[in-house]
């Protein structure tokens, strides 16, 4: 027998190129909430009116929380049927995760039908699953049922993420790229599914961080397909994923942290998140652009999550971006909330519709190079460097 040549099967086993975004699609649910709004309904479904000051701090809150509106699966007949989830800590695990199970999966679906359609190619030529949510647990998990809704393959390989919170659209990103690359021909469905029935919860004087999150989340998924060396006869790239790291921030343990009870999740901001991030996002981008040669960080387009207007507003202005950087990512914000996971691959079809719709060159606002943040619990930043593709290429 010959001797096997175990570098040649390797070689045959990886593919040539880099990762390539080659579809993107999202949903929401039909439920729309004005933030103007919602202070009003939020403390009346909660029987909380009587709270005249908080609701005053609560308020404020929304309006400085430059969103304009948010879709939610909690509606007034839900809330009213359950009403322990309008309470602040009141034992309502199994009425929320009754919720999630279900409708994490088929908002999960919309996306992924959305982004399979524009990918172009039959569902079968799917290879592998990432499923990410922070919306409950369950098992099989969400992606075995995302398998079966969307007639999947029963042996595509499947990947699902449980509770990793914000930072987790860059995770999905760098757990596919590696995927992609390393199995030759692969096709990654990336889904990204949030509903906050998990979090939703009336207000408390004494907690007023809890509010903050009732102020900010809202619901949404967003799903990629990913694979390297795309059939351009039948694929359209969007972005290559270049380098991806993760990294936990110094002294930032217990900055944001979330606690699986029988009150449903609850999430708790313990430090200065912003000035954390924003202390900390130069060595980030040093380390990401760096091997490029990139000092000048309004070069590169941005895809930063928004866990809300301060931390944009501080990374803005320690890097000196210009406010057109974070255009997509604040437009996002505005129209959707922080939708967790979710977020950054909203942002990056923001900006690619908008870069073809005002007739750039390329897919990242006509600039070739540019950079996703995820922040979340831990403090923990995932960086993704991404390279646009020219348009109608």
């Amino acid at each position: 027998m010959s001797k096997i040549n175990i570098d040649e099967i390797r070689s045959t086993q990886r593919a040539d190129g880099p990762a390539t975004v080659l579809a993107i699609g999202t949903a929401t649910p039909k439920n729309m909430v004005y933030q103007d709004e919602y202070p009003d309904y939020y403390f009346r479904i909660t029987n909380s009116e009587h709270m005249t000051g908080l609701k005053e701090k609560f308020k404020r809150m929304c309006d400085k929380s430059m969103i304009r509106k948010r879709y939610m699966h909690l509606s007034e007949d839900i809330l009213n049927e359950n009403p322990n989830m309008c309470a602040y800590m009141a034992p309502s695990l199994d009425a929320r995760q009754d919720i999630v199970v279900v409708e994490v999966p088929k908002l999960g679906k919309s996306a992924a039908q959305s982004a399979i359609k524009e990918w172009g190619r039959p569902k079968a030529h799917i290879t592998h699953l990432i499923f990410c949510t922070t919306s409950g647990v369950d098992m099989p998990g969400a992606d075995y049922q995302l398998t079966k809704l969307l007639g999947l393959r029963p042996s595509v390989k499947r990947f699902m993420m449980y509770q990793q919170g914000c930072f987790a659209g860059g995770t999905v990103l760098r757990l596919a790229k590696d995927l992609a690359e390393n199995n030759r021909g692969a096709r990654v469905l990336v889904v990204c599914s949030e509903i906050t029935a998990v979090t939703f919860r009336g207000p408390s004087d004494t907690h007023l961080d809890s509010m903050v999150g009732q102020a900010l989340f809202g619901d949404g998924a967003a799903a990629l397909v990913v694979g390297s060396d795309p059939d351009l006869e039948v694929e359209r790239p969007i972005f290559e994923m270049v380098s991806a790291s993760q990294t936990i921030l110094p002294d930032s343990e217990g900055a944001i942290d979330g606690h699986l009870r029988e009150v449903g999740l609850t999430f708790h901001l313990l430090k200065d998140v912003p000035g954390l991030i924003s202390k900390n996002i130069e060595k980030s981008l040093k380390e990401a652009l760096g091997p490029l040669g990139i000092e000048d960080y309004n070069e590169v387009f941005w895809i930063a999550h928004p866990g809300g207007p301060a931390i944009l507003d501080q990374v803005e202005a320690k890097v000196g971006l210009k406010p057109e950087r974070m255009r997509a990512t604040r437009e996002v914000l505005k129209e959707y909330g922080n939708m967790s996971s979710a977020c950054v691959l909203f942002i990056m079809d923001e900006m690619r519709k908008n870069s073809s719709k005002e007739g750039m060159k390329t897919t990242g606002e006509g600039l070739e190079w540019g950079v996703l943040f995820g922040f979340g619990p831990g403090l923990t930043v995932e960086t993704v460097v991404l390279r646009s593709v020219p348009i109608n290429c």
